[in-house]
């Protein structure tokens, strides 16, 4: 059964045009990060510039600040401000910057400090924009081998990697999956089945068995592509290499995923005894997982969701890492795909003609 749904999958054109759409956009995603090197000299630097200061990353020579040089950066602008835009003398704002010193507070209590007691409202970009700066050719450098002696290149681009790779599958899947109950639910088909000697659990089995495992495919080429890529371009420019992190990370972060995107479709096609209804479904579903939340620091990130089937690394190169709760949740994804499968076998049998 499943063997027949994936020989059909292998002729849709829709799989072959949809597989080298995701290989382009994860290109365009991804290909920049294949281009990291040291720095040279401080002239490549020069020819670097961001083009939005918020995204500004490790590719345009920008690198953490520490605590003492991110209130150096947004002390500067604050003071600066005070004096062009509020009227302070050097003086005036340099005693407001004193007593932010004197006070030991934290970026937000800063930030509500100056609006209650200035009316200062552009703090908070101004601690945001000061958490990163554009290094020197040295500094560049020392952090890139600092965060290499933590782990290898490979590590945190399979993290980059999960997180396109997971968004470009699931929304391809969406459309794809479609087209593996399209024929069976075909009237002629449809009643044909249930006719057949053969048990709810194995056709329920062998329709995602066929689907999952032309998503693995799928995944399995995209692993080769760019595991290849980004093994070939960390030798080159001389950082640590281990070929075995973007298959743990597609392990981790996407396979589980995937799995649970079939389940659902499975359930839904047939208890709507038709598979259209599941795209919409699977879309909301997928933008409910995408969606972002205020964290308790205050600022608006990805968190992560109950039963999401997205993994996002939306930080910095060097600064992703997962949500610490998210391996729990992956957890539970498997077990629920198991749930829903069982449930699509019992309404599959429900249907049947006798």
């Amino acid at each position: 059964m499943y063997l027949t749904a994936l020989i059909l999958g292998a002729y849709n054109p829709i799989l072959w045009a949809g597989l080298l759409i995701v290989i382009f956009l994860l290109f365009q995603n991804l290909g920049s990060y294949l281009k990291l090197h040291y720095v040279q000299s401080e002239s490549q630097l020069k020819e670097v510039r961001a083009e939005n200061r918020a995204d500004a990353d490790i590719l345009e020579g920008y690198i953490p600040s520490t605590k003492k040089k991110q209130w150096e950066l947004a002390g500067k602008k604050i003071k600066d401000a005070l004096v062009k835009s509020f009227g302070y003398s050097e003086k005036q704002a340099q005693e407001v910057i004193h007593k932010l010193e004197q006070k030991n507070m934290t970026d937000a209590e800063m930030s509500a400090y100056l609006v209650k007691n200035y009316d200062f409202y552009s703090a908070d970009n101004i601690f945001q924009d000061a958490r990163t700066y554009k290094g020197t050719k040295e500094e560049i450098n020392s952090y890139m081998s600092s965060k290499f002696k933590q782990k290898p290149f490979t590590y945190y681009f399979s993290k980059k990697f999960a997180d396109f790779a997971g968004l470009c599958m699931g929304f391809f899947a969406a459309i794809l999956l479609a087209f593996l109950f399209i024929r069976d639910t075909k009237r002629d088909t449809y009643e044909m089945l249930h006719t057949k000697p053969i048990s709810a659990g194995r056709y329920i089995i062998g329709k995602v068995s066929g689907g999952f495992l032309t998503l693995m495919i799928i995944l399995a080429i995209l692993n080769i592509i760019f595991g290849a890529l980004c093994a070939v371009c960390g030798w080159r420019a001389g950082f640590p290499v281990r070929i075995w992190d973007l298959l743990w990370a597609s392990l981790l972060y996407i396979v589980p995923n995937m799995l649970m995107i079939v389940s659902v479709y499975t359930l839904t096609a047939v208890v709507f005894k038709n598979p259209l209804p599941a795209a919409p479904l699977l879309l909301l579903y997928m933008l409910y997982s995408n969606m972002g939340s205020i964290g308790p620091d205050g600022q608006y990130g990805y968190y992560g969701k109950p039963l999401a089937v997205m993994v996002r690394f939306p930080n910095k190169f060097f600064e992703t890492s997962p949500s610490p709760w998210v391996l729990l949740n992956q957890v539970f994804l498997v077990l629920a795909s198991v749930l829903l499968i069982l449930c699509a076998a019992a309404a599959w049998k429900k249907w049947r003609s006798y």
